[in-house]
């Protein structure tokens, strides 16, 4: 019998544990349509091709935010940012950020991301115990990603409600009251970035730019984006340079309390960090599900599929497909190859993708190295979230 799944029905249990779920729906219903017209898949081959195909599935999300958003902060928000875009303006953006993500760039956030966690681990060592999330797995994204865009250290703290706000918006069942919530945030945002900008604007160019002086530098030269446009990109990298990689952090180390036999052998053999890395990521993507649009009509699973047709990407669905990875529901951090999608494919594939794998490694190499006996002292608390696994409290005790 095919699972019966409604994507806009899913219940807080969905949220703590949906693999069970997507186990059902590769095998009865690897195509499942919703009744609003929109279609699930779960499998890796069905998922992995519609986010590689970017001429025959679109990112755009003008046309299906409107019902949800109408013409809201969060609509002009969504529809403005790097990621809901086709080319050309996905491919003009992603030019413009290309030059902070190279090698050189990538050797000055390693030193500065490996002071942040040693401060951060001096100061959880005085307290013995701490919420791993807001006190270890935050801080390090955001004040890397707020050091790129140039926010000031004492201006950082709003960023963490607005970011949860906005993004929230995406989950797939959203309260007026939710939503309400997210539209102010949008607007607060936006007036403190527009803020940000006309502070920079007036002072001299700086020797070594930030990300935010280098794409005011080419407004001002007149082939740039314009301010609304570069306030919604950097909210954009701001929400996912810090939140996802949260999760990603935060997510490996419930999975360290959760395999011990695992963590025991990543710390006799630390060379298995880099294969530790992208098991974490495979087993709990922090992104769950993403979204693709039919341009044409296309065959999709051995089923048709009309153009226009709103795909929901089960990417926690596919990244434990039995047909792609052998024993899928064991956390082997050993495991090789690991062609998981938890940073996409394609044109659309994550361009922080390796900042986020140099964070989370520095993190774990020294969490490991200062306290390898660290155990759990309450339960991980996952709020009813869909589209992004996400772990709101996860305390430990670094010292047993």
């Amino acid at each position: 019998m095919a699972e019966q799944f409604v994507l806009a029905q899913a219940d807080h249990a969905f949220a703590l544990d949906p693999y069970p779920t997507y186990r059902r729906l590769r095998d009865t219903a690897p195509v499942c349509r919703q009744p609003d017209g929109s279609v699930f898949l779960s499998r890796y081959e069905d998922v992995r091709r519609v986010i590689t195909d970017a001429d025959g599935f679109s990112s755009d999300k003008k046309v299906d935010f409107l019902p949800k958003f109408g013409t809201s902060p969060l609509y002009e928000h969504h529809t403005t940012s790097l990621v809901f875009n086709d080319p050309p303006y996905h491919t003009r953006v992603r030019r413009m950020l290309g030059p902070f993500f190279t090698a050189q760039a990538m050797r000055r956030m390693e030193a500065s991301v490996a002071a942040n966690v040693d401060a951060l681990l001096g100061v959880a060592a005085e307290k013995r115990v701490i919420d791993v999330m807001s006190e270890f797995a935050l801080p390090i994204p955001l004040n890397l990603v707020c050091d790129l865009l140039g926010v000031p250290r004492e201006e950082r703290e709003p960023l963490r409600r607005w970011a949860a706000l906005i993004l929230g918006g995406l989950e797939p069942v959203r309260t007026p009251a939710e939503l309400a919530e997210g539209h102010a945030a949008v607007l607060e945002f936006k007036a403190y970035l527009k803020e940000l900008i006309a502070a920079k604007r007036r002072q001299r160019a700086p020797a070594d730019p930030d990300v935010l002086d280098a794409l005011i530098a080419d407004h001002e030269r007149g082939d740039g984006l314009t301010i609304d446009e570069i306030v919604h990109n950097c909210i954009f990298m701001l929400n996912a340079g810090h939140d996802t990689t949260t999760s990603f952090i935060t997510n490996g180390i419930d999975l360290l309390l959760r395999f011990p036999q695992q963590r025991a052998r990543l710390i006799a053999d630390p060379s298995l960090m880099r294969t530790a890395i992208e098991e974490m990521l495979r087993y709990e993507s922090p992104l769950q599900i993403g979204n693709r649009k039919a341009r044409n009509d296309c065959e999709i699973g051995g089923e048709k599929i009309a153009a226009g047709t709103f795909l929901h990407l089960g990417i926690g669905a596919a990244d434990h497909d039995e047909r792609q990875f052998p024993d899928p529901e064991s956390f082997d951090i050993a495991r090789d190859p690991n062609r998981h999608l938890a940073f996409g494919h394609g044109i659309h594939f994550c361009a922080g993708n390796a900042v986020a794998r140099m964070e989370a490694s520095v993190a774990f190499r020294r969490l490991l190295a200062r306290f390898p006996g660290f155990e759990r002292a309450g339960a991980t608390v996952r709020p009813p979230r869909w589209r992004f696994r996400v772990i709101d409290e996860l305390k430990v005790d670094l010292r047993p």
